[in-house]
């Protein structure tokens, strides 16, 4: 990935830390912390307060104050991010100095519109973080692509900064992204399946960590969160953002291997590494042939299963026998 400028205060060049893989984001407006407990008894993998757009311009200050008051004292396994203000606004400067912190995850920077923004957004970083006494790198940087200028230019978004993770494309009925390519939304979601994709391949090509995308907003219509969340799994995303908590177990469900995928998976590794024995790169398990490149695929997957496995044992052990229910 590309270095950030060499300025004072920029990041420098080097492997960026590890991000955790993240199932779940659940976005809880500024105004309402008092719906944090319930976002973390949800199961949400990550917490979002967001001082943007679900805060009115007269409450953003106290927002601030109160999400960073939050911080200082966060203490529970869930990660946890702030989506700030535009970087065109002055307050926005003010407002990373403020929420920065040691507890912080990452920030999210709305209504990017191209390359420039990511290269600000890092530099800001880098001066909060030497401010706060942080590791340089440490905070993620998630630039939402809602323009159709940071669309197109989605691969040269990401590179700008090794910081860059968790992004892809989000998107949610009538939101800034259907504005601003014009489609018609449908539950289906075939109309932004290429956008998806296409978002998608650039943040894996950049090698942006744990690509995430969204957004279900239909609150009673779990049914089509399913299928909506199922499909962004299918694509290659590795998790997705959410508005409320009824939708965090579905969309869990969806980013969890089953226990069949699981057994599948380890049968696999067994099989050709048998067969490596007798001198044979290839093998058949299930009257599939499979081969080295597969068993470096399934390792990635059960490897990313592992890392989960600690979240939310309970919850997921269920969610993985219903599915495997489902498709018997």
């Amino acid at each position: 990935m590309h270095a950030a400028s060499s300025e004072p205060g920029a990041q420098s060049a080097g492997t960026p830390p590890p991000r955790p893989a993240l199932r779940s984001l659940l976005f809880v407006p500024g105004t309402r912390l008092a719906w944090v407990d319930s976002a973390v008894a949800a199961g949400a993998d990550a917490i979002i307060l967001d001082l943007e757009d679900s805060v009115p311009a007269a409450d953003k200050r106290a927002a601030r104050e109160a999400v960073a008051g939050l911080l200082a004292g966060w203490h529970s396994d869930a990660a946890i991010f702030v989506r700030i203000n535009p970087l065109r606004q002055l307050d926005t400067v003010d407002e990373l100095r403020t929420i920065i912190g040691p507890s912080l995850a990452g920030v999210m920077v709305p209504k990017v519109t191209g390359r420039d923004d990511v290269i600000l957004a890092d530099r800001l970083l880098c001066w909060c973080e030497a401010e706060q006494g942080l590791p340089a790198g440490s905070i993620a940087l998630v630039p939402l692509l809602e323009t159709a200028p940071a669309l197109w230019d989605a691969y040269g978004i990401a590179r700008e900064a090794d910081r860059v993770a968790y992004m892809g494309a989000i998107a949610a009925r009538g939101g800034d992204v259907e504005r601003a390519v014009g489609y018609r939304w449908t539950p289906e979601g075939t109309e932004t399946l290429a956008l998806r994709s296409s978002v998608l391949l650039a943040a894996r090509a950049a090698g942006v960590h744990n690509p995430v995308s969204g957004l279900w907003t239909d609150v009673q219509d779990i049914g089509g969160l399913q299928r909506f969340a199922e499909q962004t799994r299918q694509i290659g995303y590795e998790g997705m953002l959410a508005i409320h908590p009824s939708h965090i177990a579905i969309i869990n469900q969806a980013f969890t291997l089953t226990d069949r995928e699981i057994d599948r998976y380890q049968r696999i590794i067994r099989a050709v590494e048998e067969g490596r024995s007798h001198g044979r790169s290839a093998v058949v398990v299930d009257g599939a042939m499979v081969d080295e490149a597969m068993v470096v695929t399934v390792r990635t997957a059960l490897a990313r299963a592992e890392a989960m496995s600690g979240r939310d044992p309970d919850s997921s052990a269920s969610s993985a026998t219903s599915r495997d229910k489902e498709e018997s």
